[in-house]
């Protein structure tokens, strides 16, 4: 009997070993297919991107590819990304602002359903009573971005509001968020009716910031940090503001524009003396030089890809809001303007015939291109958080769905 029992385990030791060693080859396929398509994407010495894989929350896939700050701008050699690099995250910092209301209506302190004129009496027009701070999260209020950007649309705005701003392109770079919804003031017409039709906004989720401080008293980045970033584990995260000095920033570039003169290509002109790299190919665009840049709700956090991570983790495991009100954020409400994706409180929901459903979101901010996402049948969570905007996100989040897919679903 003994010896029976130590063959049965010789066995398994064997075929446990056999599955191991398909993991890890399988591994190794799929890392190779990622290397391949991601440093097709990110040359070593131009901006680039980090990508992350986990997979039932342990990493699988850790690779970094390019410059977080080019050679000669603040470093003579530069600063490679890594995993610990600041990005901002732009329009990614939305679920942050969904969660922590939906963190409010689990306490009882709000509800969704309360009507935007709740928290803004001074928001003269009557709609604002039949908006919901639900339709607020899925982009579904009807208002418009009506904040200013030519000098037709300026002039009209200074005649109606007081502004510390002589410029609309001072407004368009610099403004943070109560001047930046302040037009919703005498705002007279929406675009739709509220809850019928989805259009993706900006300064609708900035209100966020007002109703939290409204709410809890705090400031909104001191409420965020003690009860949201901390409680996840988010040491390195942070809201950006003008005099904040970040650590391991990396900076937003985009490339320069060429025209023709006397036959030969040359850069385009650079009115504002933008910091450019030496060959002349890459220009620094983050804040000062990418419009509306300082609001925090819609759009403000930095953060490294290692605490983002820990953002999914905690947000998975209910730390930070139980599952029912997690699952709010996750249901989709309405169709978005994406094929087969719809849209919840904070995250896309995309849920294609042939595929496994989908929750993520995408960042654009001057030269930051962000996704992130999971697929919760897979328990697998990846991010592309990039410090330049030409890579062609769509494409090749596509392309790495496949590789999960073919490496996780065969």
């Amino acid at each position: 009997m003994k010896k029976i029992l130590l063959l049965l385990a010789a066995i398994l030791m064997i075929m446990t070993s056999c599955q191991q060693s398909v993991q890890k080859e399988t591994y190794a396929e799929m890392t190779s297919a990622l290397d391949t398509l991601f440093s097709s994407r990110f040359a070593p010495n131009e901006p680039g991107a980090c990508v992350i894989v986990t997979l039932h929350d342990s990493i699988i896939y850790d690779h970094s590819f390019g410059m977080a700050l080019m050679a000669g701008h603040e470093s003579e050699h530069g600063t490679p990304i890594t995993d610990e690099t600041m990005f901002n995250i732009c329009s990614v910092s939305k679920q942050f602002s969904a969660i922590a209301l939906l963190k409010l209506e689990e306490q009882g302190k709000i509800s969704l359903q309360d009507p935007v004129k709740k928290y803004f009496p001074e928001f003269q027009a009557d709609f604002f009573g039949e908006i919901t701070l639900a339709h607020l999260l899925s982009h579904t209020s009807g208002l418009p971005d009506d904040r200013p950007r030519t000098a037709e649309e300026w002039a009209k705005y200074t005649s109606m509001y007081p502004t510390q701003f002589t410029k609309v392109e001072d407004f368009k770079r610099f403004c943070e968020v109560k001047e930046s919804v302040r037009y919703m003031e005498k705002l007279d017409y929406l675009k739709f009716k509220p809850g019928s039709q989805y259009e993706y906004q900006n300064p609708t989720f900035q209100l966020a910031e007002l109703i939290i401080e409204q709410v809890t008293g705090q400031y909104f980045e001191t409420w965020m940090k003690e009860n949201i970033f901390m409680p996840a584990g988010m040491e390195n995260t942070l809201y950006f503001t003008p005099d904040k000095q970040i650590r391991n920033m990396a900076h937003g570039y985009e490339p320069v524009g060429f025209t023709t003169l006397n036959g030969d290509q040359v850069p385009t002109d650079n009115p504002n003396n933008y910091w450019r790299s030496a060959d002349q190919k890459w220009e620094e665009n983050d804040y000062g030089e990418a419009s509306f840049y300082g609001t925090k709700a819609d759009g403000g956090i930095y953060t490294t890809p290692l605490d983002f991570l820990r953002w999914d983790r905690a947000l998975y495991h209910d730390t930070l809001v139980g599952r029912s009100f997690r699952q709010k954020a996750h249901t989709s409400y309405i169709e978005t303007d994406i094929p087969e994706t719809g849209y919840g409180y904070g995250f896309f929901i995309e849920e294609r015939e042939s595929r496994p459903k989908k929750i993520y979101h995408t960042g654009d901010n001057g030269g930051f291109l962000i996704f992130e996402g999971r697929i919760p049948e897979l328990d697998i969570f990846y991010l592309i958080f990039a410090n330049r905007p030409d890579w062609l996100r769509e494409e090749t989040v596509e392309e790495v769905d496949q590789i999960l897919l073919n490496t996780f679903c065969e």
